[in-house]
């Protein structure tokens, strides 16, 4: 609920949630890379039928890439970009090798109709041969420099919008954020917003690279009319808080939990990669 605002008094009865600061993308976590996206990995079935007659040939089609688009769209509210798009392709390639693979030994005994589980039989087969690494202080020191944008807490905003009630024109911005400034009444009601600790990719996120640009260049304390990606705003930026780098020394634990999935993963990927040289991978139409 947010309180309402009339004249200069702003008054606020609700807090925004604050966003965590480490972000991790998605084809990056280790498990993510074998987890079955709801339809893109349970509608195929059809697709795996016309290719019975040639079990060592694989087509990946438009079929496919639209039900993973849209598994993804249902997931995260908008369509992947071109790296997020190969990245589930080849993430159904890999379950698709798997799959083959697990027919092939005869995992599919007595589960005939569930492909999700001959996948991960034939993935813990997989797994079984995978050799968890040694530790080695200087190595995951490396790697922890190399990813420390997964650790650092970057430089967070604190702001205030005040969502104006009816109409949201420039214009009406506009004259709300003067009247704001000059310490005179509106003539439009408006509800306050106060968020914390958002940082800029929440920022791009949520109202598009040229609002967070101006939100962060503008000075504390001042209301401004910004143009979001969904139209204009009135908004106030209160603090910047600092990025804070990380520790590698109290972090070692996480830090070494993560090195050990990354390079356990890299060997599942090998792994597979292997499997799949027996098949022949068609794209859209072109042998890769």
């Amino acid at each position: 609920m947010s309180s309402v605002l009339s004249g200069s008094e702003l008054s606020s009865t609700s807090n925004a949630t604050a966003v965590p600061a480490k972000r991790v993308k998605w084809t990056r976590e280790p498990l993510f890379h074998f987890i079955l996206i709801g339809a893109l990995l349970f509608g195929v079935d059809s697709l795996i039928a016309g290719q019975a007659d040639d079990p060592n040939r694989i087509e990946l089609d438009r079929q496919v890439d639209a039900e993973a688009q849209q598994a993804f769209e249902a997931a995260r509210g908008r369509k992947p970009d071109a790296a997020e798009l190969k990245a589930l392709r080849q993430v159904w390639l890999d379950n698709e090798v798997l799959y083959r693979e697990g027919l092939a030994l005869g995992l599919d005994k007595g589960d005939k109709s569930i492909r999700e589980r001959v996948i991960f039989k034939a993935l813990s087969m997989v797994d079984s041969n995978t050799k968890r690494p040694a530790f080695d202080d200087k190595a995951v020191r490396e790697w922890f420099e190399k990813n420390r944008a997964r650790y650092d807490i970057p430089q967070r905003f604190n702001f205030q919008e005040a969502v104006l009630s009816g109409e949201a024109s420039e214009a009406t911005v506009r004259s709300f954020v003067s009247a704001l400034n000059s310490g005179t009444t509106p003539e439009v009601q408006a509800g306050l917003r106060v968020f914390t600790d958002r940082p800029h990719a929440n920022l791009v996120d949520s109202y598009g690279e040229e609002f967070a640009t101006a939100l962060e260049s503008a000075p504390a304390g001042e209301w401004r009319a910004l143009q979001t990606k969904s139209g204009w705003r009135a908004m106030r930026l209160d603090a910047v808080v600092p990025a804070e780098p990380a520790d590698y020394e109290q972090l070692r634990g996480v830090v070494t939990q993560d090195w050990t999935d990354v390079l356990m993963s890299e060997q599942r990927s090998a792994a597979v990669a292997a499997l799949a040289k027996k098949y022949t991978i068609v794209i859209d139409g072109v042998k890769q």
